[in-house]
Protein backbone atom coordinates (compact mmCIF):
# COMPACT_ATOMS: atom_id res chain seq x y z
CA UNK A 1 0.00 0.00 0.00
CA UNK A 2 0.20 3.80 -0.40
CA UNK A 3 -0.49 5.46 2.37
CA UNK A 4 -0.75 8.94 3.30
CA UNK A 5 -1.04 10.93 6.82
CA UNK A 6 -2.37 14.85 6.89
CA UNK A 7 -0.06 15.98 10.06
CA UNK A 8 -0.85 19.74 8.61
CA UNK A 9 -3.01 20.27 11.73
CA UNK A 10 -0.07 20.19 13.99
CA UNK A 11 0.08 23.80 16.30
CA UNK A 12 3.48 25.23 16.59
CA UNK A 13 3.45 23.83 20.32
CA UNK A 14 1.90 20.04 20.39
CA UNK A 15 -0.76 19.08 22.25
CA UNK A 16 -3.67 16.34 22.95
CA UNK A 17 -4.70 15.67 19.44
CA UNK A 18 -1.43 16.76 18.19
CA UNK A 19 0.97 14.37 20.19
CA UNK A 20 -1.47 11.30 18.74
CA UNK A 21 -0.73 12.37 15.16
CA UNK A 22 3.08 13.08 15.68
CA UNK A 23 3.63 9.58 17.88
CA UNK A 24 1.31 7.94 15.74
CA UNK A 25 2.77 8.08 11.93
CA UNK A 26 6.53 8.25 14.38
CA UNK A 27 5.15 4.35 15.26
CA UNK A 28 3.78 3.58 11.81
CA UNK A 29 7.55 4.61 10.22
CA UNK A 30 8.80 2.02 12.77
CA UNK A 31 7.03 -0.84 12.50
CA UNK A 32 6.04 -1.14 9.13
CA UNK A 33 8.75 -1.36 6.60
CA UNK A 34 6.50 -2.85 4.19
CA UNK A 35 4.45 -0.26 2.89
CA UNK A 36 5.03 2.93 1.52
CA UNK A 37 3.91 6.45 3.21
CA UNK A 38 3.40 10.38 2.31
CA UNK A 39 3.23 13.04 4.87
CA UNK A 40 1.91 15.88 4.56
CA UNK A 41 3.14 18.51 6.73
CA UNK A 42 4.34 22.37 7.78
CA UNK A 43 7.56 22.85 7.24
CA UNK A 44 8.26 23.46 10.54
CA UNK A 45 7.36 19.82 11.60
CA UNK A 46 8.57 17.64 9.15
CA UNK A 47 11.43 17.32 10.97
CA UNK A 48 9.43 15.21 13.35
CA UNK A 49 9.56 12.95 10.68
CA UNK A 50 11.72 10.15 9.29
CA UNK A 51 12.49 11.69 5.56
CA UNK A 52 14.61 8.12 4.73
CA UNK A 53 10.99 6.01 5.27
CA UNK A 54 8.32 8.60 4.37
CA UNK A 55 7.99 10.94 1.19
CA UNK A 56 7.81 14.27 3.45
CA UNK A 57 5.24 17.23 1.55
CA UNK A 58 6.19 20.06 3.01
CA UNK A 59 2.82 22.30 2.58
CA UNK A 60 2.39 25.80 4.48
CA UNK A 61 -1.06 26.64 5.23
CA UNK A 62 -0.66 29.89 6.75
CA UNK A 63 -3.88 29.96 9.07
CA UNK A 64 -6.54 27.96 10.41
CA UNK A 65 -8.39 28.70 7.83
CA UNK A 66 -6.03 28.34 4.84
CA UNK A 67 -5.24 25.15 6.33
CA UNK A 68 -8.99 24.14 6.07
CA UNK A 69 -8.71 25.09 2.18
CA UNK A 70 -5.58 23.46 1.65
CA UNK A 71 -7.11 20.52 2.70
CA UNK A 72 -10.43 20.12 0.60
CA UNK A 73 -9.43 22.00 -2.75
CA UNK A 74 -5.34 20.87 -2.71
CA UNK A 75 -5.39 17.58 -0.37
CA UNK A 76 -7.63 15.55 -3.36
CA UNK A 77 -5.44 16.49 -5.80
CA UNK A 78 -1.77 15.52 -3.97
CA UNK A 79 -3.68 12.59 -3.00
CA UNK A 80 -4.42 11.35 -6.39
CA UNK A 81 -0.83 12.44 -7.32
CA UNK A 82 0.60 10.64 -4.96
CA UNK A 83 -1.13 7.71 -6.08
CA UNK A 84 -2.58 6.76 -1.99
CA UNK A 85 -4.10 3.99 -1.85
CA UNK A 86 -5.44 5.25 1.91
CA UNK A 87 -5.40 9.01 3.00
CA UNK A 88 -5.76 9.09 6.75
CA UNK A 89 -6.94 12.17 8.60
CA UNK A 90 -5.84 11.98 11.84
CA UNK A 91 -7.69 15.13 13.02
CA UNK A 92 -11.96 15.08 12.52
CA UNK A 93 -12.09 16.35 9.30
CA UNK A 94 -11.41 15.10 5.68
CA UNK A 95 -11.47 16.02 2.04
CA UNK A 96 -15.02 15.96 0.81
CA UNK A 97 -13.89 15.66 -2.92
CA UNK A 98 -12.79 12.16 -2.02
CA UNK A 99 -9.95 10.82 -4.60
CA UNK A 100 -8.61 8.26 -2.72
CA UNK A 101 -10.16 5.62 0.15
CA UNK A 102 -10.31 7.43 3.28
CA UNK A 103 -9.97 6.72 7.40
CA UNK A 104 -10.64 9.77 9.97
CA UNK A 105 -10.14 9.75 13.52
CA UNK A 106 -12.06 11.31 15.99
CA UNK A 107 -10.56 12.41 18.82
CA UNK A 108 -14.19 13.45 20.81
CA UNK A 109 -17.74 15.17 19.89
CA UNK A 110 -17.23 17.61 22.35
CA UNK A 111 -18.12 20.44 19.41
CA UNK A 112 -21.76 18.55 19.69
CA UNK A 113 -21.64 17.74 23.68
CA UNK A 114 -20.07 20.90 24.80
CA UNK A 115 -20.53 23.67 22.03
CA UNK A 116 -20.87 26.47 24.93
CA UNK A 117 -17.36 25.50 25.35
CA UNK A 118 -15.70 26.28 22.40
CA UNK A 119 -15.01 29.22 20.21
CA UNK A 120 -18.58 30.07 18.00
CA UNK A 121 -15.93 29.94 14.20
CA UNK A 122 -15.16 25.83 15.53
CA UNK A 123 -18.84 25.06 16.80
CA UNK A 124 -20.16 26.15 13.09
CA UNK A 125 -17.32 24.84 11.62
CA UNK A 126 -16.69 21.39 13.65
CA UNK A 127 -20.15 20.66 13.33
CA UNK A 128 -20.77 21.18 10.27
CA UNK A 129 -17.82 18.58 8.76
CA UNK A 130 -17.72 16.06 11.51
CA UNK A 131 -21.20 14.53 10.54
CA UNK A 132 -19.87 14.72 6.69
CA UNK A 133 -16.81 13.42 7.05
CA UNK A 134 -18.40 10.43 9.09
CA UNK A 135 -20.75 10.09 6.38
CA UNK A 136 -17.71 10.46 3.49
CA UNK A 137 -14.64 8.46 5.16
CA UNK A 138 -14.29 4.30 4.71
CA UNK A 139 -13.75 4.13 8.21
CA UNK A 140 -13.74 5.90 11.45
CA UNK A 141 -10.95 5.10 14.54
CA UNK A 142 -12.36 6.32 17.83
CA UNK A 143 -9.71 7.03 20.33
CA UNK A 144 -11.81 5.35 23.33
CA UNK A 145 -15.15 3.25 23.25
CA UNK A 146 -16.34 6.51 24.74
CA UNK A 147 -15.43 8.65 21.63
CA UNK A 148 -17.03 5.39 19.76
CA UNK A 149 -20.14 5.02 21.67
CA UNK A 150 -20.66 9.29 21.19
CA UNK A 151 -20.02 9.00 17.58
CA UNK A 152 -22.56 5.70 17.35
CA UNK A 153 -25.29 8.01 19.26
CA UNK A 154 -25.08 11.26 17.77
CA UNK A 155 -23.35 10.93 14.32
CA UNK A 156 -25.67 7.67 13.44
CA UNK A 157 -22.76 5.88 11.93
CA UNK A 158 -22.97 2.54 11.16
CA UNK A 159 -21.41 0.39 14.14
CA UNK A 160 -19.28 -1.67 11.52
CA UNK A 161 -17.34 1.64 10.33
CA UNK A 162 -15.94 2.72 13.72
CA UNK A 163 -13.25 1.07 15.24
CA UNK A 164 -11.80 1.77 18.78
CA UNK A 165 -7.98 2.24 18.78
CA UNK A 166 -6.60 4.15 22.55
CA UNK A 167 -3.77 6.56 22.55
CA UNK A 168 -0.29 5.07 23.12
CA UNK A 169 2.03 6.13 25.52
CA UNK A 170 5.90 7.49 24.78
CA UNK A 171 8.68 5.32 26.60
CA UNK A 172 10.40 8.66 28.10
CA UNK A 173 7.39 8.69 30.42
CA UNK A 174 8.55 6.65 33.19
CA UNK A 175 9.23 7.98 36.67
CA UNK A 176 12.54 9.52 37.54
CA UNK A 177 13.48 8.48 40.91
CA UNK A 178 16.59 11.24 41.40
CA UNK A 179 15.90 13.04 43.82
CA UNK A 180 18.41 15.74 43.72
CA UNK A 181 17.25 16.14 39.49
CA UNK A 182 14.38 16.79 40.66
CA UNK A 183 14.29 19.10 43.00
CA UNK A 184 16.86 21.33 40.59
CA UNK A 185 14.39 21.01 37.99
CA UNK A 186 11.52 22.50 40.33
CA UNK A 187 14.13 25.26 41.12
CA UNK A 188 14.97 26.05 37.38
CA UNK A 189 11.15 26.68 37.15
CA UNK A 190 10.38 27.97 39.91
CA UNK A 191 7.99 25.29 41.65
CA UNK A 192 7.67 25.42 45.12
CA UNK A 193 7.03 21.98 46.53
CA UNK A 194 5.54 20.15 47.37
CA UNK A 195 2.79 20.46 44.96
CA UNK A 196 -0.39 18.74 43.27
CA UNK A 197 -0.62 18.72 40.04
CA UNK A 198 -2.87 19.04 36.71
CA UNK A 199 -1.68 19.39 32.77
CA UNK A 200 -3.59 20.22 30.02
CA UNK A 201 -4.60 23.51 28.07
CA UNK A 202 -6.82 26.17 30.61
CA UNK A 203 -9.99 26.15 28.21
CA UNK A 204 -13.62 25.62 30.27
CA UNK A 205 -13.88 21.73 29.56
CA UNK A 206 -10.94 21.32 31.94
CA UNK A 207 -13.31 22.42 35.01
CA UNK A 208 -10.25 23.98 36.76
CA UNK A 209 -12.30 26.55 38.94
CA UNK A 210 -14.10 23.34 40.21
CA UNK A 211 -10.39 22.18 40.66
CA UNK A 212 -9.20 25.45 42.57
CA UNK A 213 -12.25 25.74 44.83
CA UNK A 214 -11.32 22.64 46.04
CA UNK A 215 -7.82 22.91 46.09
CA UNK A 216 -8.76 26.15 48.52
CA UNK A 217 -10.44 23.51 51.05
CA UNK A 218 -6.89 21.68 51.31
CA UNK A 219 -5.52 25.11 51.81
CA UNK A 220 -8.31 26.45 54.51
CA UNK A 221 -7.16 22.75 56.42
CA UNK A 222 -3.14 23.80 56.54
CA UNK A 223 -1.76 21.20 53.64
CA UNK A 224 0.89 22.91 52.70
CA UNK A 225 1.05 22.24 48.75
CA UNK A 226 0.84 24.88 45.88
CA UNK A 227 -1.41 23.82 42.75
CA UNK A 228 0.57 24.01 39.62
CA UNK A 229 -1.48 24.19 36.63
CA UNK A 230 0.87 23.24 33.64
CA UNK A 231 -0.31 24.39 30.06
CA UNK A 232 -1.24 27.12 27.63
CA UNK A 233 -3.95 29.64 28.00
CA UNK A 234 -6.66 28.40 25.38
CA UNK A 235 -10.05 30.17 25.41
CA UNK A 236 -12.48 31.40 27.98
CA UNK A 237 -9.67 31.51 30.67
CA UNK A 238 -10.79 34.21 32.69
CA UNK A 239 -12.97 31.93 34.70
CA UNK A 240 -9.83 30.60 36.61
CA UNK A 241 -8.08 33.39 37.27
CA UNK A 242 -11.40 35.12 38.70
CA UNK A 243 -11.52 32.07 41.20
CA UNK A 244 -7.99 32.27 42.06
CA UNK A 245 -8.63 36.00 42.61
CA UNK A 246 -12.06 35.20 44.62
CA UNK A 247 -10.50 32.69 47.08
CA UNK A 248 -6.79 34.72 47.32
CA UNK A 249 -4.87 31.73 46.38
CA UNK A 250 -2.88 34.42 43.97
CA UNK A 251 0.27 32.90 46.59
CA UNK A 252 -0.58 29.34 46.38
CA UNK A 253 -1.25 28.79 42.59
CA UNK A 254 1.54 28.21 40.19
CA UNK A 255 1.17 28.59 35.75
CA UNK A 256 3.74 27.43 34.15
CA UNK A 257 2.31 28.25 30.44
CA UNK A 258 3.08 25.33 27.64
CA UNK A 259 5.47 22.33 29.11
CA UNK A 260 7.58 20.74 26.44
CA UNK A 261 7.03 16.52 26.17
CA UNK A 262 10.88 16.37 26.77
CA UNK A 263 10.04 18.06 30.46
CA UNK A 264 6.93 16.34 31.73
CA UNK A 265 8.13 13.67 32.94
CA UNK A 266 10.06 15.26 35.23
CA UNK A 267 7.20 17.42 36.43
CA UNK A 268 5.27 14.68 36.58
CA UNK A 269 7.86 12.47 38.91
CA UNK A 270 7.85 16.05 40.77
CA UNK A 271 4.60 16.32 42.14
CA UNK A 272 2.32 14.19 44.70
CA UNK A 273 -0.26 14.20 42.98
CA UNK A 274 -2.02 14.52 39.57
CA UNK A 275 -5.62 15.78 39.27
CA UNK A 276 -7.56 15.84 36.08
CA UNK A 277 -10.70 16.79 37.05
CA UNK A 278 -12.14 17.47 33.04
CA UNK A 279 -16.01 17.34 31.89
CA UNK A 280 -15.30 15.43 28.98
CA UNK A 281 -12.52 13.78 27.13
CA UNK A 282 -12.31 11.40 24.00
CA UNK A 283 -8.95 9.97 26.04
CA UNK A 284 -7.53 11.89 28.32
CA UNK A 285 -3.77 11.47 27.53
CA UNK A 286 -2.18 13.27 30.76
CA UNK A 287 -3.95 10.63 32.80
CA UNK A 288 -1.82 7.90 31.06
CA UNK A 289 1.15 9.70 31.22
CA UNK A 290 0.94 10.40 34.92
CA UNK A 291 0.40 6.88 35.52
CA UNK A 292 3.53 5.77 33.22
CA UNK A 293 5.58 8.30 35.65
CA UNK A 294 4.17 6.78 38.80
CA UNK A 295 2.09 9.72 39.79
CA UNK A 296 -1.51 8.84 41.67
CA UNK A 297 -4.29 10.00 40.01
CA UNK A 298 -7.37 11.65 40.61
CA UNK A 299 -10.03 11.66 37.60
CA UNK A 300 -12.86 12.40 36.58
CA UNK A 301 -15.90 9.73 37.00
CA UNK A 302 -17.37 10.20 33.44
CA UNK A 303 -16.96 9.39 29.92
CA UNK A 304 -13.42 8.50 29.20
CA UNK A 305 -11.38 8.50 32.31
CA UNK A 306 -12.82 5.86 33.79
CA UNK A 307 -11.75 3.71 30.97
CA UNK A 308 -8.37 5.04 30.98
CA UNK A 309 -7.61 4.87 34.32
CA UNK A 310 -9.29 1.65 35.30
CA UNK A 311 -8.70 1.29 38.96
CA UNK A 312 -5.15 2.46 39.19
CA UNK A 313 -6.95 6.14 39.91
CA UNK A 314 -9.48 7.82 41.91
CA UNK A 315 -12.70 8.61 39.99
CA UNK A 316 -14.63 11.42 41.54
CA UNK A 317 -17.55 13.47 40.32
CA UNK A 318 -16.02 16.40 38.54
CA UNK A 319 -18.74 18.87 39.57
CA UNK A 320 -18.20 18.45 43.25
CA UNK A 321 -15.76 20.39 44.18
CA UNK A 322 -16.15 19.41 48.34
CA UNK A 323 -16.08 15.25 47.10
CA UNK A 324 -12.75 16.17 44.70
CA UNK A 325 -11.12 18.08 48.18
CA UNK A 326 -11.94 14.57 50.16
CA UNK A 327 -10.24 12.38 47.11
CA UNK A 328 -7.37 14.94 47.24
CA UNK A 329 -6.56 14.98 51.27
CA UNK A 330 -7.01 11.45 51.30
CA UNK A 331 -4.42 10.71 49.07
CA UNK A 332 -2.05 13.06 50.38
CA UNK A 333 -2.44 12.21 54.17
CA UNK A 334 -2.44 8.45 53.27
CA UNK A 335 1.49 7.48 52.16
CA UNK A 336 0.23 3.72 51.60
CA UNK A 337 -2.60 4.61 49.37
CA UNK A 338 -0.54 7.10 47.28
CA UNK A 339 2.01 3.86 47.11
CA UNK A 340 0.17 1.57 45.79
CA UNK A 341 -2.01 3.94 43.12
CA UNK A 342 1.31 5.06 41.60
CA UNK A 343 2.16 0.93 41.64
CA UNK A 344 -1.19 -0.01 39.97
CA UNK A 345 -0.83 3.04 37.74
CA UNK A 346 2.81 1.92 36.54
CA UNK A 347 1.00 -1.58 35.78
CA UNK A 348 -1.78 0.63 33.91
CA UNK A 349 0.03 2.49 31.18
CA UNK A 350 2.16 -0.19 30.42
CA UNK A 351 -1.14 -1.81 28.53
CA UNK A 352 -0.51 0.94 26.34
CA UNK A 353 2.07 1.77 23.68
CA UNK A 354 1.97 3.94 20.46
CA UNK A 355 3.09 0.85 18.57
CA UNK A 356 0.26 -1.33 19.40
CA UNK A 357 -2.05 2.08 18.53
CA UNK A 358 0.02 1.68 15.10
CA UNK A 359 -0.26 -2.18 14.36
CA UNK A 360 -3.78 -1.55 15.08
CA UNK A 361 -4.30 1.53 13.01
CA UNK A 362 -2.20 -0.13 10.48
CA UNK A 363 -5.12 -3.51 10.35
CA UNK A 364 -7.65 -0.54 9.62
CA UNK A 365 -5.77 0.61 6.66
CA UNK A 366 -4.87 -2.93 5.07
CA UNK A 367 -9.01 -3.54 5.43
CA UNK A 368 -10.22 -0.46 3.77
CA UNK A 369 -7.79 -0.93 0.94
CA UNK A 370 -9.12 -4.12 0.14
CA UNK A 371 -12.74 -3.59 0.56
CA UNK A 372 -12.71 -1.43 -3.64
Amino acid sequence: MRIGIDATALPPQPFGAANYIINLAQALLRIDTTNDYSIFAKPLHAPLFDAARAQIVRTAPASPFARVAWEQIVLPFLARQQRLDVLHSPHYTMPLVKSVRAVVTFHDLTFFLYPQMHLLYKRVFFRTMLPLSARRADALIAISHSTRADILRVLRTPLERVTTIPYGIAPHFQPITDAQARDAFCKQHNLPRPFILYVGNLEPRKNLPTLVRAFAQLVRAGLPHTLVLAGSRGWHAAPIFATIRELDLSSRVVFTGYVPQSDLPMLYSAADLFVYPSLYEGFGLPVLEAMACGVPVITSNISSMPEVAGDAGILVDPNDAPALADAMSNLLTDSSLRATLAAKGLARARMFSWERTAQATLDVYTRVAQSR
